[in-house]
């Protein structure tokens, strides 16, 4: 929390130096791009997160959950007709932040195909730079003709109330590049994480289905316990000395938030799934000015997702044993491949 508050440490790319060469990654990494406000700095960083704070607040987000229980219950609807197997990502896990993000944006749903693969590709450190520079450029493209098409028609969504501020099309396109990568790929994750920790730790479970006042807590928990962001990579602007330790000015720091938030110190028995555990203070969502701003909208999808999928599906379970569900290579953000699942469709508890 130290470093990541401290404005002796910087997120900007080009000063970063990786101990440790990562695959597509260059030695030397290029800015930001216009709208890239991960790696900025204050104050560059203060101007785009102030436009953006006040359209996330935890009051505008709750009420966003009777869109999120619609869309859901569309998406569970449409998993029962298919039934009584699925892939949980792609018939729930991906769906349901993918709708959201693209309604609160503003993007149609409908062409959510232009831009699902871009966004894959961005979140894959696997692939190489190349790769990703066209793909950022293709959902760049795409972007800036809905940033135009809202400047000439807006409609009742964050892009449009954006097109008021002082904003070129090209920040806007890029902020709203980062918000929809952003909103896509790690909800997902969690959603389909939550749901393989809950049906591998059954006993938990039963205990979030017989006491569904616990599911806020639950959230919490999971968050901690999947902790599925990557590592935040930071560097030194000046010599900082934390607990003893030097660190040089030029040299970078790897802040593992999925370390943190196993740290025994802070939580017990860390490595157990307890969602009766007061996970308050994991950092999840990182901290400091760079701490997500969509971490209320999650908190809202995975509250009401999670309860709503085990409602509708009293008998869901793997259909693969736990060690057969494919994970993502270990270069990716953290998550499944897929989640195949299965329910007794002619049982009254289907």
């Amino acid at each position: 929390r130290a470093l990541l508050a401290d404005p002796r440490i910087s997120s900007r790319y080009e000063l970063l130096h990786p101990p440790v060469p990562m695959a597509g990654m260059p030695e030397v990494m290029p800015p930001a791009q216009v709208g890239d406000i991960i790696g900025l700095d204050a104050p560059e960083h203060t101007r785009y997160r102030r436009l953006l704070t006040g359209k996330f607040t935890v009051r505008r987000m709750r009420q966003l959950t009777e869109r999120v229980e619609r869309l859901t219950a569309e998406c569970l609807d449409a998993m029962e007709a298919a039934g009584p197997t699925a892939d949980l990502v792609t018939a729930f896990a991906q769906p349901v932040p993918a709708l959201m993000i693209c309604e609160l944006l503003g993007v149609p749903y409908a062409d959510r195909e232009r831009f699902q693969d871009e966004v894959a590709t961005l979140f894959d450190q696997s692939a190489d730079e190349e790769a990703k520079g066209y793909a950022y450029t293709a959902l760049l493209q795409y972007l800036g003709e809905l940033v135009v098409a809202k400047r000439a028609a807006p409609t009742d969504d964050l892009l449009s109330d954006l097109t008021t501020a002082d904003l070129t099309d090209e920040e806007l396109a890029g902020l709203c590049g980062l918000l929809l990568a952003a909103g896509l790929d790690t909800t997902a994750n969690m959603l389909a994480l939550g749901t393989f920790a809950l049906l591998s730790n059954p006993a938990q479970l039963d205990t979030l289905r017989a006491e569904p006042a616990l599911v806020d807590q639950a959230v919490e928990e999971l968050l901690r316990y999947l902790s599925v962001a990557d590592p935040l990579p930071r560097s030194a602007l000046e010599d900082i000395e934390v607990e003893g330790r030097l660190i040089r000015a030029g040299e970078s720091v790897t802040i593992s938030v999925q370390a943190v938030n196993r740290d025994p110190h802070k939580f017990p028995d860390p490595d157990r799934l307890d969602i009766r555990r007061r996970a308050t203070g994991h950092l999840a969502f990182g901290h400091g000015i760079h701490q997500c701003l969509g971490q209320q909208l999650a908190r809202v999808e995975m509250a009401v997702a999670l309860p709503a999928l085990f409602a509708r599906f009293h008998a869901l379970r793997l259909a693969v044993p736990p060690e057969e569900v494919p994970l993502r290579d270990r270069a990716n953000i953290y998550g499944v491949v897929s989640l195949p699942v299965t329910w007794d469709e002619d049982s009254p508890d289907a």
